[in-house]
């Protein structure tokens, strides 16, 4: 189980750069996913599904039967957006990428934001 204080490590961090995605940030995203599991695990949510791209990445989670879409800018050229500034949004399925409004929630108060979002 990945908790928060995991995460904060790497606060600051540079990321490798490259044509191909360094190991830092696989481990740091294996790392955020698993955390994202953690809580939709703890909050009897659905983790549904993630997008990895080559410095970034997005997920799907069921909440109390809606979908909630989020994302992380690229953390090499955005630092520290991927714990400030996450995108999250409702969505209609788990193929819906431009769902409805976009709201931005920061990494301690994800999970209370994206209660609140389920529920609009």
């Amino acid at each position: 189980m990945t908790k928060l204080e995991d995460l904060k490590k790497y606060l600051n961090y540079e990321f490798s750069s490259g044509s191909y995605t360094g190991e830092d940030y696989k481990t740091f995203e294996r790392k955020y996913i698993n955390y994202l599991k953690t809580i939709a695990q703890e909050n009897g949510w659905r983790f549904v599904s993630a997008l990895k791209n080559h410095y970034e990445f997005s997920a799907f989670l069921e909440v109390n039967y809606h979908f909630i879409y989020l994302s992380i800018s690229d953390v090499r050229y955005f630092q520290n957006e991927w714990y400030n500034n996450i995108l999250i949004r409702t969505a209609k399925s788990d193929r819906d990428y431009t769902g409805g409004s976009n709201h931005y929630t920061d990494l301690p108060n994800l999970t209370n934001n994206i209660l609140n979002l389920a529920r609009s």
